[in-house]
This record gives structure tokens, sequence and C-alpha cells, in this order.
């Protein structure tokens, strides 16, 4: 723990039996609409899922600013963790010799805020060994964390414990034999997308191999991790280059990796490590969510590797990888989730600094919602209170959580 702040006053007064979500935002909408005001800080938005409006906002402190890259709350619903400083911010950690990674903004250690998710104003300022890039609740319980770069002595991929702020266990990506790229679990295991190391790996191999500069690179892989003793219990090699994202069905007997260089998904077998299919998707796949009965997966086509230009959906049949539709969205629109209802996919679109809501059903796009400022967001978590006001993660982009999966029967009722 670096630094204490002193209580803020409460800004969301959560309704009981009303079912809001949680935005974390940056500053860096790159097609905003014109005219509109740059963000000048990061921020925690709050809005109401049922009517699909912005509550409320708050901003972060300047001197906390950081490079936000995800939404994680605390599966109790009290605590919001966004990215903060990195180098020579008030409160940060030194980012000078002996770190790994090159010295860029998101390849840079920073610490980690906790947000009191009623004030929306920080409450400690933590170092956890790098710099957060995807999180997700795990167990009901702990954080899945992984990072974009870790200290020296830091982990890659690790689970942490928001009532006493510590980390429980991890691994580092290089006993990996590559280096990481996000995590995601089926609340047993911990999947792991893993890259080759050197130029022909991460973004920059997966950039030349979609420009066309590069015809074949070296495999990559996703590693399967037990967490109770952090060792490999499978690997699963799938078609194409720079997996973004896991999809892992209801009854974890498949997943389905998007691949930004090579604009494709794969469903692989979980059982045996068979590749079923690989289908073509749009521009620079990112993120992906299966509909409520798992005979649909939507990949949102941010752009990755590919300029950053995408602005649609693909939607593939999962039992025979043929593609169905191509749904318009926003530019940049990384993470698709499945509403806790079932029935609605919700898009982030980091371009626009805009969320877009369409029919999971029909495919209608039913409402756009501008963040404060146009910020661009990234994550997306749904809290439910309940009658007694007790609050509880539904929904994140690690999956369902808290007795609620529309895929085996346990939607949200609206």
């Amino acid at each position: 723990m670096l630094e204490t702040y002193e209580p803020a006053e409460q800004v969301f007064h959560p309704e009981p039996g009303e079912l809001y979500f949680y935005e974390n935002v940056g500053t860096n909408a790159r097609r905003k609409p014109p005219g509109a005001t740059a963000v000048p800080t990061t921020q925690v938005v709050v809005g109401n899922a049922r009517t699909r409006e912005v509550i409320v906002s708050g901003e972060m402190p300047q001197a906390l600013r950081g490079a936000v890259h995800t939404t994680v709350v605390s599966s109790d619903g009290r605590y919001v963790y966004i990215i903060g400083p990195s180098g020579q911010a008030p409160g940060g950690m030194d980012a000078g010799p002996g770190r790994r990674g090159p010295g860029r903004v998101l390849r840079t250690p920073a610490t980690l805020l906790k947000v009191d998710a009623l004030t929306l104003q920080p409450i400690k300022q933590l170092a956890i060994g790098g710099r957060m890039h995807h999180a997700q609740v795990f167990q009901d319980k702990y954080l899945l964390i992984d990072t974009f770069v870790s200290d020296l002595d830091g982990l890659d991929v690790f689970l942490f414990d928001p009532e006493t702020d510590r980390i429980i266990g991890g691994i580092r990506a290089e006993d990996l034999g590559g280096s990481n790229y996000t995590a995601y679990t089926d609340d047993e295991f911990i999947y792991i997308l893993m890259q080759p190391g050197g130029d022909g790996g991460a973004i920059g191999g997966a950039t030349q191999v979609a420009s066309g500069r590069m015809t074949a690179l070296r495999p990559y892989w996703v590693t399967k991790i037990d967490p109770e003793n952090w060792e490999v219990v499978a690997e699963y090699p799938y078609s194409g280059y720079r997996g973004d994202w896991i999809i892992i069905d209801s009854k974890s007997e498949y997943l389905y990796v998007p691949a930004a260089g090579s604009s494709n998904v794969t469903k692989v077998n979980i059982g045996t490590g068979a590749v079923e299919w690989s289908a073509a998707t749009g521009t620079g796949p990112y993120g992906g969510t299966l509909t409520a009965d798992e005979s649909q997966i939507w990949i949102s086509n941010k752009g990755e590797a590919t300029g950053a230009i995408g602005r649609t959906l693909t939607v593939v049949d999962t039992a025979s990888g043929r593609p169905l539709d191509t749904v318009f969205s926003g530019y940049m629109a990384d993470h698709v989730l499945l509403a806790p209802n079932g029935k609605e996919m919700w898009v982030t679109s980091n371009g626009e600094g805009r969320i877009y809501i369409f029919d999971a059903k029909t495919r209608e796009k039913l409402k756009v919602i501008d963040m404060p400022g146009f910020g661009d967001p990234h994550g997306l978590v749904w809290v439910k209170y309940d009658e007694d006001g007790s609050a509880r993660v539904v929904r994140d982009q690690g999956g369902f959580h808290n007795g609620v999966h529309p895929a085996k029967g346990k939607p949200l009722l609206d």
C-alpha cells in the first residue's frame, strides 16, 4: 500500500432491487464527436442498466490519472479498481532502470487505485508489481488480474484478495515459455493467452502479418493453469495469430479465441485440444461473447493490429463456424458482453466514447449511451442491488457471477 485517502462524500445512491453498470473511462477517445471537449482525467462511471442511462461519474484526481484499460469491481460491489499513475507521478512508482518492458505508457509498470463504489473516489493506492491489463471476479471472492508489463520481481497473472489487498498467488510468463497477453477463468482453472517472445510475438508480429509484411509467425497458444498449485494442466494451440480474448462455454467444453493478426476466431475442444473450426471475422477482432443458448458467438472487430479502424461485429454459428451476420457498431468496439438478462449485447466503443446496445435475437440497435465527456470506455461490470440493499457483481468481462448465468437457465429477470 502506497497511499490512503480520506473518505469522500457519497455521490451514488443505489436503490434496492435495481441493476447498475460500472464503466472505467480514459481520456483518449480518438473519434469522439467533433467539438467535444477532451476529458481531463480518468473517471469511474455508474449508470442504470434497466433505463440505460448514466447516473453519475467520479473523476480521479489529476495527480492519480493513469492509462485505463479495464473495469473490475469486487464481488460484493464495494470497490472499483482503476489503473493509477506510473513514472514520477505523486504517489506513483519509479519507472526507471530495472523495469521490464519499454517506456511507453501502456508498457510501463503502474499503480492500482482502489475506489469506493459509492463515493467514486480513491481510498487506496496500491503497488501490485506491474500495470493491470484486464481483471475479473474469480470464484465470487477474489480478482483474477493480468498485467501489460510487470516489475522484475512481479507476477504477470495473479489472484488478488479485495478484503486484505494482498496477492495470494500467481505466475510469471517466463515460466510458461513466452509472454502473456490476458487471462480468463471458468472459476476452476485459469486460461492464459500466450505469445512467442521477441519481434515475432505480441502486437508487433500480428501487425506485420495483418499488413502483409510477414507471412508466418511462431504459434500462439492458450495455457491452462491450476490455481491451487499454479502448474500447467494443458496447452492449446489455435489457428491464427495474436489471440485477444478467450470465451469459455457454460460447461467448460469449448473455448473460442478471436485472433487479431489473422482476423479469425477458433473453436477449441478443451477436453481433447482439437481445433473444431476456424472462421473469418472482420478486421482485427478483439472481444467476444456467446448468446444465452450458446448457439452463436458475437465477435467485436476492433481493428486491433490493423489500424484501430474497426466498427463492426461478426456473428458466427458455434456449431458449424459459419458466419451469420455483420452488425454495424462503433469505432474500436473491443468488449462485447451478453447482459445478465440474456437478451442484450452491450458493446464498448473506445474510439467514440460510447456504449452500444443491441437486441441479441434481432441484432437491432436499441440504444447508444454516451460516456461523460466521451471518455474511452474499457471493460464493463453489472452490479445488482438486492431488496435488502446488498450488492453483488452479476457480470463482468470474465463471465457471470453470484448465481446469475443465462446459459444455465439463470438469467437476471427484468
